[in-house]
């Protein structure tokens, strides 16, 4: 983390527009990742609430499962999460690219 940015919100808002504070957030043991929680993780990561490393090491994901969260709402927002249709998300943007 950057030395200055240690100073960390006390909520971020969430995927659905409520307010996330570290209590709120999934526990730690959990093992069914729905639609819902993998956004929330991600809002917290990207309002600072919680590092990359420390959301890894909370809730036992690599590096790259976190990424490919990210790079799944960036392009196709929460549905984009959903794991049932992550090849038809992946067509859409591929085909998105290409023109």
């Amino acid at each position: 983390m950057i030395e200055n940015q240690k100073i960390r919100p006390a909520q971020v808002i969430g995927p659905l527009g409520e307010p996330l504070t570290l209590d709120t957030l999934p526990p730690a043991s959990t093992t069914r990742w729905v639609v819902r929680r993998k956004a929330e993780v991600v809002a917290a990561v990207n309002g600072g609430l919680l590092s990359v490393d420390e959301a890894c090491e909370r809730y036992g994901l690599t590096l790259e499962e976190f990424a490919s969260w990210q790079r799944s709402i960036d392009r196709s927002g929460m549905p984009g999460l959903r794991v049932t249709r992550i090849q038809h998300y992946r067509d859409l943007y591929e085909r998105q690219q290409r023109f």
